[in-house]
């Protein structure tokens, strides 16, 4: 298919008006993420079938009529591993899209694993193997090459052909429900805005820390994301984790005593130390009553590991008897989240997050059974 290159106001709205009437829209999105928290925008490309548009986010002002079309629930949209991409539509249009699916999703409830790649699904289907040499372009260097433009059109094009086998397919194998909410589950995911004050909890080895050493973490790795959304800087340019982690143990009274501490990074020190000693001292102001609790380890709980290893060997069977392969059903994090709440670790059943294994589908299909498993002793 030939394509459009979308490059004024006028253009982007008589195209929008167009696919407006779609009843399927392909979408991909290109863009760059180096140096900076949030991604940059390079280039929109969406397929109904008959129009093939690349949009040029650099060249118009006003995207809206764009992101009108992913809020419309009456089209389909169709993107290829779109975690990258929901976080464009976020940081660029603060635009939630409804009706999505994933592509990549709908191949893993088909047997084809939970990573497979773009190419790799048109290479499965059609046995055309796609150019991949300019995955690597800057999208916000203008301008674009023939051959670049060219690469980004063939991933809209042949997604959108492809997607009704995806659909029968999955339908056949009464997938197709469970591939929805998987998506919908990682939009829901992506959509949650980040509570800043558990942020500390992501950091290695958090768990060697006392209480008023996990306080000064908790002040620190706030201080950084903060610093790190105003400056649009990846979190690590800000200062590193082993940085935030000796400084919260050690808890220096001055930046000279910053730069012997192991571990520090002496680079984040020299620019940032003024700023984390600053941060330290308002930590130390914080009453003993506002620290955090020692975080609990799961893998120290007792019996963890056999635990562990029934409560897997319980979903694989779920997936035998289902059709269904164990990546689908559960991942290794998916199934620590659940013995955390099970054990009720680290207060985690008083704290508001959705136990996955128990929610949507796959609480549908063996929430209930999983639970009653548990409470027979795993056996």
């Amino acid at each position: 298919m030939h394509y459009q290159l979308i490059e004024d106001q006028l253009s982007l709205n008589n195209l929008c008006e167009q696919l407006a009437k779609a009843k399927v829209l392909a979408i991909d999105t290109e863009f760059v993420r180096t140096r900076t928290l949030y991604a940059k925008l390079g280039l929109l490309q969406v397929c109904d079938g008959e129009l093939l548009a690349l949009i040029d986010p650099l060249a118009i002002d006003d995207l809206s009529p764009f992101w009108q079309l992913l809020t419309n629930a009456n089209i389909t949209k169709v993107l290829h591993a779109c975690s990258e991409d929901l976080e464009v539509f976020l940081t660029a249009g603060n635009c939630q899209p409804i009706n999505l699916i994933d592509s990549q999703i709908m191949m893993s409830f088909l047997g084809h694993g939970l990573s497979l790649g773009y190419a790799a699904m048109v290479k499965h289907f059609t046995d055309i193997e796609l150019d991949k040499s300019e995955s690597r372009t800057d999208w916000i260097r203008r301008p674009l090459t023939d051959k670049q433009l060219a690469y980004a059109s063939a991933d809209v094009e042949h997604l959108f052909f492809l997607y009704p086998k995806l659909l029968a397919q999955l339908t056949e194998s009464g997938f197709l429900a469970y591939a929805k909410l998987e998506t919908q589950s990682m939009i829901d995911k992506k959509f949650t805005p980040v509570v800043e004050s558990e942020m500390y909890l992501n950091i290695k080895m958090s768990w060697r820390l006392n209480p008023k050493q996990l306080n000064s973490l908790k002040y620190l790795a706030s201080w950084r994301f903060q610093q790190a959304q105003k400056r649009d800087l990846p979190i690590g340019f800000v200062a590193k984790d082993h940085t935030l982690m000796a400084l919260a143990q050690s808890n220096p009274v001055s930046v000279g005593a910053m730069l012997n501490l192991e571990g520090a990074e002496a680079l984040d020190i020299r620019h940032k130390g003024k700023a984390m000693l600053a941060v330290l001292n308002q930590a130390d102001k914080a009453g003993i009553s506002t620290y955090p609790e020692k975080i609990n380890r799961l893998d120290e709980y007792p019996g963890y590991k056999q635990i562990f290893k029934k409560v897997k060997a319980f979903l694989v069977n779920v997936g035998e008897q289902n059709g269904l392969a164990i990546e689908n059903i559960a991942s290794k994090k998916q199934i620590n989240q659940f013995l955390t709440w099970q054990f009720d670790l680290n207060g985690a059943r008083n704290i508001d997050n959705k136990v996955e294994l128990l929610s949507s589908w796959r609480d549908e299909l063996f929430g209930q059974d999983l639970l009653a498993f548990t409470k027979q002793g795993y056996k």
